[in-house]
């Protein structure tokens, strides 16, 4: 057998078991994922349904595979299994206990068709891999925060929140219609038309205090969670910042947060270009966290925001 008919042969496999997970796949879904052309994913769908698996084609929707017929389950590679092990751990550590726990129990059906060395090279590594998330991510007294919001998505339905805003004194019942959720600078956030400022806005993950289901459906058609975040564009001020060398390094992480576009590297300092929309408050902030191995190239509003919040800090001290 050569080497492109094992190929192919994978490859129809991997396009059965992909037809299994999903109600509808779309050719030109298929075709992006395998690298392949149209025509060849087409003649693929023909090699199945002459295997007798029973595939249903619309033209400009997609294929499906007809109800209740499954395939056993398709052994997973020693890297395949291998894999589990770094989604149970960020499972288990970056959602909440109510999610975590689905995915637990999902992780043992997965697991209990393993073969018997797979199996021992997943536990081996589960005793060796720990992740420690850098803080807090949802609120201990609402385990089931995310749950609740996917299935709200899922099934149009509104949920009550009650959310403590930064700003405000004491938290407040809000009724939305979630939009979608991400996860930004180590926060989960869901996006939602808010009943009460009718208007979309996004709540944190962690601030939520309270969450509840309801009948009640949407009430209207929402944009994509893509469209809402898009932001309208401000202008920006470009910032310049010579770093000590041996420092330059721990900001690589942080530094793409605050309009990071390029860097040039010196002898013995790295100079940092920004472009920043917030240069008063969110980036001379970040900046005084390191600022005694660094100086401010430009601009002048920058050096005196830096300045003023300096000798504020100064007063406190002192008084």
């Amino acid at each position: 057998m050569g080497m492109d008919t094992v190929k192919r042969f994978d490859r129809i496999v991997a396009i059965l078991i992909q037809l299994q997970s999903k109600r509808i796949v779309k050719a030109q879904e298929l075709s992006d994922r395998f690298e392949v052309s149209l025509r060849t994913i087409y003649r693929d769908i023909r090699t199945l349904e002459a295997a007798g698996v029973p595939i249903a084609s619309e033209a400009g929707i997609g294929y499906s595979i007809m109800e209740g017929y499954r395939l056993p389950p398709v052994m997973f590679t020693k890297e395949e299994a291998g894999s589990f092990v770094a989604a149970e751990k960020l499972m288990q550590s970056f959602t909440d206990k109510s999610l975590g726990g689905h995915y637990e129990s999902a992780m043992i059906k997965l697991k209990s068709v393993l073969r018997g060395s797979e199996k021992d090279w997943v536990e081996t590594l589960e005793n060796q891999v720990r992740i420690f998330p850098s803080q807090e991510i949802f609120n201990d007294k609402v385990p089931n925060a995310l749950e609740v919001l996917f299935e709200s998505m899922a099934e149009k339905t509104q949920v009550v929140l009650l959310y403590e805003a930064i700003e405000a004194d004491k938290p407040s019942n809000r009724t939305i219609e979630p939009v979608g959720i991400f996860n930004e600078n180590n926060f989960w956030y869901v996006m939602g038309y808010c009943h009460l400022r009718k208007a979309y806005r996004q709540f944190r993950a962690d601030r939520i205090q309270k969450i509840s289901r309801t009948s009640a459906p949407f009430e209207q058609k929402h944009p994509s969670i893509e469209e809402l975040r898009k932001k309208e564009p401000r202008e920006k001020t470009k910032v310049k910042i010579l770093v000590d060398k041996k420092i330059s390094k721990f900001l690589k992480g942080s530094r793409k947060g605050y309009g990071f576009i390029e860097e040039k590297i010196f002898e013995d300092e790295v100079e940092m270009t920004f472009l920043i929309e917030d240069i008063q408050n969110h980036f001379a902030r970040w900046y005084i966290m390191f600022g005694d191995y660094a100086r401010i190239i430009e601009p002048q509003e920058l050096k005196n925001r830096v300045l003023q919040l300096l000798e504020e800090q100064k007063q406190q001290l002192t008084t």
